[in-house]
């Protein structure tokens, strides 16, 4: 612990390891549960707390927030774990989950990784090594990236997507499958997939309420008219639904957009 600095007013809690050499700046916290590796700099306002190991030479900036609890419902409060490699590169506010102990148990990012401003690594989680994360890049939880890796700003990947190493995904784009090693992912704009089914059921929507609402999506978006044109056969063709009623009055708001459509070919079906 030679060499350790410490500012007057961090809080370091009892029990955590600080590795020689390392330096804890202003306002910092740190908690009694954290191992932190030599020569690591923890800059002003960042809080390291859980069951957090953190590699030699980490360089941490401002307001970090690292081995916070996973935001996924099935944990329990059992103790996980959040394990960061050596040599990595934290910027501004980023933010990384412990796992959760209904799953993996173990956040992991290896060596060398670079994650820039207002980054975020999800629960169960598991990073290669030399692996870069621009600004905004958000991962959901139990991805997978393997080694050296880029994913450019705004970027997004969802739950359970395997990324492959030395793959590359363009600034703003959104993974949702399966991305082979060496490929690159991109594209930005969202299409309409379908309906929100689950949410309409949790919402309280009554089955025939849903029906109508997927059989007046397929009229609005079928082609042969502007969506805004298609809107009024729409809602004659669905006079007693509140919920296609909504949707009519959605479209015929004013707004500076067009509407999210789905693809050509699209199965207007929008089955479940």
């Amino acid at each position: 612990m030679g060499g350790m600095r410490i500012h007057p007013t961090a809080y370091v809690e009892t029990g955590a390891q600080l590795g020689e050499d390392t330096f804890i700046g202003p306002f910092c916290h740190i908690g009694a549960d954290v191992v932190l590796g030599d020569r690591s700099e923890v800059m002003s306002h960042a809080v390291i707390m859980g069951a957090t190991t953190i590699g030699e030479n980490a360089k941490i900036y401002p307001h970090a927030v690292l081995g916070g609890a996973p935001q996924n419902n099935k944990h329990k409060g059992g103790r996980t774990v959040l394990e960061i490699g050596k040599n990595c590169i934290i910027r501004e506010g980023v933010t990384m989950h412990r796992g959760s102990d209904s799953s993996f148990g173990r956040t992991v990012v290896g060596d060398d990784c670079m994650f820039l401003a207002y980054a975020h690594v999800a629960h169960d989680c598991i990073l290669g090594n030399h692996v870069t994360f621009s600004n905004n890049v958000m991962i959901g939880g139990h991805v997978v990236i393997g080694d050296s890796v880029i994913i450019g700003g705004g970027g997004a990947v969802h739950q359970f997507v395997r990324v492959g190493h030395h793959a590359f995904i363009g600034g703003l784009a959104a993974l949702t499958a399966d991305l082979i090693p060496y490929g690159m992912a991109v594209g930005v704009h969202a299409w309409l997939g379908g309906l929100n089914i689950t949410g309409m059921k949790r919402s309280g929507l009554e089955r025939r309420e849903i029906h109508a609402l997927r059989h007046a999506v397929s009229m609005l978006f079928d082609r042969t008219k502007p969506v805004r044109m298609r809107a009024a056969d729409v809602l004659a063709a669905n006079p007693e639904s509140k919920t296609v009623a909504d949707v009519i009055a959605f479209i015929g708001e004013d707004s500076k957009r067009s509407f999210c459509t789905p693809k050509i070919g699209f199965d207007g079906a929008m089955k479940d």
